[in-house]
């Protein structure tokens, strides 16, 4: 069946991302039965030159990297969890880690091989951004990638060999440079329309609409001549 076609560029790191997928599922939902929506996964590092393995606190890599104060950096985490908490979703506000994500996104495409993308995206989110322990290590990667559906085996397999789908990502990434996003959440429409950020769901909705209504148009009637004999709901005119 035909079905609109959405690209989410987005970073497992990212509380945007995060956030601006919650709102965009909400409009999935209320559109159920008027828009047949297909949503593909799309890898981007927001710090991508990051070390495997140099894990930090968020506050302290943000105080680092955009020279906030630690009480600006903790307040924008506060206000973050508010956002999310609006959204239905769980958000840690304190203790969370920042580190490389490039083997989360190596493990996504292996999940979308197994059509378990939806489950072990959502699940790195949560392991992320809501659970105690750091998605960042190596055994807590495994357990919450194999909770999520896939195969142990599978899974310690990509995670021992850095070549297993290394050029899907950075096929994604240039991707998303070529079309100009320069960061996430990115989400294009049918191939047509690109909305970025985390916007309001009704948005989202809007866009997926006029999308789907241009994937779709309406069929105008062209009736022809006026006493032209048809079957109706009385029956057929002989």
């Amino acid at each position: 069946m035909e079905k609109l076609r959405v690209d989410i560029w987005s970073d497992i790191a990212c509380p945007w991302c995060y956030v601006g997928k919650a709102r965009f599922d909400k409009a999935v939902q209320q559109l159920d039965g008027k828009v047949d929506v297909e949503i593909r996964h799309r890898s981007f590092e927001l710090d991508p030159h990051r070390e495997p393995g140099d894990t930090a606190p968020v506050v302290d890599m943000l105080v680092k990297k955009y020279g906030m104060s630690q009480a600006q950096a903790q307040a924008g985490e506060y206000r973050l969890g508010d956002l999310a908490k609006a959204e239905g979703l769980d958000y840690r506000t304190e203790g969370r880690d920042h580190g490389n994500t490039f083997d989360l996104h190596r493990l996504l495409h292996l999940a979308s091989e197994r059509g378990l993308e939806a489950e072990v995206w959502q699940a790195f989110y949560v392991a992320n951004f809501a659970d105690e322990a750091s998605i960042f290590e190596r055994e807590r990667v495994i357990e919450v990638s194999v909770a999520a559906g896939l195969d142990k085996d599978e899974v310690v397999a990509v995670l021992d060999d850095p070549a297993a789908y290394r050029e899907a990502v950075r096929a994604d990434e240039a991707e998303a440079a070529a079309l100009g996003a320069t960061g996430v959440p990115f989400f294009v429409v049918d191939e047509k329309y690109g909305v970025s950020g985390a916007q309001p769901t009704e948005l989202f909705a809007e866009v997926l609409e006029k999308a789907w209504g241009e994937k779709r148009p309406a069929i105008t009637t062209i009736s022809g001549a006026e006493n032209a004999e048809a079957c109706g709901p009385d029956g057929c005119p002989v």
